[in-house]
């Protein structure tokens, strides 16, 4: 998760110093840190690493995270910015990374700080994001060697300028990371009212709405809570890239075992899911659900795939139908709501589940779109990489609408090979069934009583 990788200015101009071959001492929260660097080698690179990443890597080793004659990752430059590659081979579902519960940037986290009893009514990522945001500004943070080397920003679109998102005009892209920066702001703002100015001494640094958007992208692009049943930063961790080529999301576990020298801990594993050869670089995979706007939206990529090409529909029940109530109670029965999003993505047929949600509030526009502007653009080439992502998603979501109108046209006509009837409450609007059984079937067949 290192792609387009930048360090923050405001980080302390002593973490950038060369580091010698001598044992290095940096003061993290007012404990003596020592480094000991004969032992890591392996992180010589040609050209050579990012200062901030090797004192990120030997902060790691002194935490006990890292061991220099049993890691088998090493960071590296690679094609996406900086990652991980393979110091030997490695096994199919071998742990490669184990990170100790008290390295976790998550709510836990933050209640144990400073300012934690100030965020308990908070949201959890309001609270990580809050709490960022705070250690970023402390130069003394027991965190900073961890948000150092976090990028100042990627071409997520919440950083996207008002002229880049313009190039998303007519897409679900453009609301979704509106709808999201106006709610990040509100909670901002609520959160600035409510904690940062009444406990100025706790905020000794003016914290702008720029610096939470940050944190947020930070959380968006690197946090995991498959496992740990809540957001949590990974340190570490999120240094590995995503790759397509990775089919299996199934690549971490929780054990206790042991956190360092004499310590023992919940420890968050990470397995390559797949062999991978001595110098390649290891990957995960970023979510197999993910369409391309998700992947822009959160991490600031799109992968050249038709597979990741979707639209996303969103249908609501308005509040003036008639039956509106009990349309509703019959979503809610179906695990949807009032209004719900539907992606459909290309080559793959329409889901079951927007068909019947279909009976319940139906589609009241139609759209034509030119597939021709957008395809000569990127033959051309040499559109930048925002530019570049905000036509390929445009154009995926056409593609896959033009599917779409194709495939409501073979429906329609087959249409008039079916008639409803009523049953049980609702039946003549369509609300429940599958078409072809029980509530829709073929004219000439005798309905069940």
């Amino acid at each position: 998760m290192s792609t387009l990788f930048s360090f923050s200015p405001r980080s302390p101009h002593n973490a950038f110093l060369p580091l010698t071959r001598q044992r290095l001492r940096q003061r993290r929260g007012g404990l003596l840190v020592r480094f000991s660097l004969a032992s890591l080698d392996f992180l010589d690179s040609d050209p050579p690493l990012p200062p901030a990443v090797q004192t990120f890597w030997k902060w790691m080793t002194e935490e006990g995270v890292i061991s220099s004659s049993t890691c088998p990752l090493k960071p590296a430059y690679v094609p996406e910015g900086l990652g991980l590659i393979a110091r030997r081979d490695i096994a199919e579902d071998e742990i490669i990374l184990r990170v100790p519960r008290r390295l976790w940037v998550n709510p836990d986290t933050v209640a144990a700080s400073e300012i934690g009893y100030l965020c308990t009514d908070l949201k959890p990522w309001a609270q990580v994001s809050l709490f960022l945001t705070r250690e970023r500004l402390r130069p003394n943070s027991s965190w900073r060697f961890y948000i150092d080397i976090l990028p100042e920003k990627t071409n997520s679109t919440i950083y996207w300028s008002e002229e880049e998102l313009a190039e998303l005009k007519g897409t679900l892209l453009l609301r979704m990371t509106k709808e999201m920066k106006e709610y990040v702001k509100s909670e901002f703002l609520k959160i600035e009212q409510e904690i940062i100015r009444p406990n100025k001494e706790l905020f000794p640094s003016s914290i702008t709405l720029d610096d939470f958007y940050w944190a947020f992208g930070m959380i968006r692009s690197r946090a995991f809570s498959r496992l740990t049943g809540q957001l949590a930063m990974l340190p570490l961790v999120d240094f590995i890239n995503h790759s397509s080529k990775i089919t299996r999301e199934d690549n971490a576990e929780e054990m206790n075992g042991p956190a360092g020298l004499f310590s023992w801990d919940l420890l968050f594993c990470l397995k390559s899911t797949i062999p991978v050869k001595e110098g390649e670089q290891v990957f995960i995979q970023y979510g197999l659900k993910k369409n391309n706007a998700d992947l822009a939206l959160y991490y600031g990529f799109v992968e050249r795939n038709s597979a990741r090409d979707a639209y996303t529909f969103t249908f609501s029940i308005p509040e003036s139908d008639p039956y509106y109530g009990d349309k509703v109670e019959i979503a809610k029965e179906n695990d949807l709501d009032e209004t719900a999003y539907f992606d459909v993505f290309m080559d793959r047929p329409i889901t079951q589940a927007m068909l019947q949600y279909l009976r319940v509030a139906a589609i009241q526009q139609t759209d034509a779109f030119l597939l021709e502007p957008d395809q000569k653009l990127l033959e051309v080439g040499n559109l930048g990489e925002r530019l570049d992502i905000a036509v390929r998603v445009r154009l995926g979501g056409k593609l896959v609408l033009q599917q779409i109108q194709l495939e409501f046209k073979e429906r329609q006509l087959k249409l008039d090979a079916f008639e409803y009837y009523q049953e049980r409450r609702f039946k003549e609007l369509g609300l429940v069934g599958d078409i072809g059984e029980i509530y829709c079937q073929p004219k000439d067949s005798v309905p069940s009583v």
